[in-house]
């Protein structure tokens, strides 16, 4: 039996990354199922974050919400996560214990766990898009991302 099509744009994005004081992030997806034509979009934001955390965290998210294993594309614009799989730096890091070895602590480890953990329960092909080009689909990404971090910002809270 063939696995399923899947294919899912994600984002995320910190007002704040890498400054004293609080931060805002969030993130934000689109997953589309081909062939039921089916399309789902997913936003949240949370507080004291960071950019890179919010990127992963984004696919964590999209890759969290597939029930059976599927064949998956996830298109997204960060390098960060992008390279991590394509690259093989993944692998590596699994081989020492999601360490870099002399290259020290590995930041965000315990999301590069549990996203090497969905990696693995589905065939997934990571392809890196431009940002704030004019992929459609990465810009409704990016779009839900600031959605999530406006309506926070107006709530006064995550």
């Amino acid at each position: 039996m063939a696995m399923k099509e899947v294919i899912i744009y994600t984002d995320g994005g910190c007002r704040g990354n890498g400054q004293e004081g609080p931060s805002l992030g969030a993130i934000g997806g689109v997953l589309l199922y081909p062939a039921a034509n089916y399309r789902k979009e997913f936003k949240r934001a949370y507080r004291d974050t960071t950019n890179n955390q919010m990127e992963l965290t984004a696919v964590i998210e999209a890759l969290s919400m597939l029930k059976t294993p599927c064949d998956v594309t996830v298109h997204s614009d960060s390098a960060y996560v992008v390279n991590a799989f394509n690259q093989g730096w993944v692998d590596g890091w699994r081989a020492k214990g999601y360490h870099r070895g002399k290259a020290g602590e590995l930041k965000n480890r315990e999301l590069w766990m549990r996203l090497d953990e969905l990696t693995r329960r589905h065939r997934v092909r990571f392809v890196k898009v431009k940002g704030h080009s004019d992929d459609a689909l990465n810009a409704r990404a990016d779009a839900l991302v600031n959605e999530a971090m406006d309506e926070a910002e107006q709530v006064g809270g995550v």
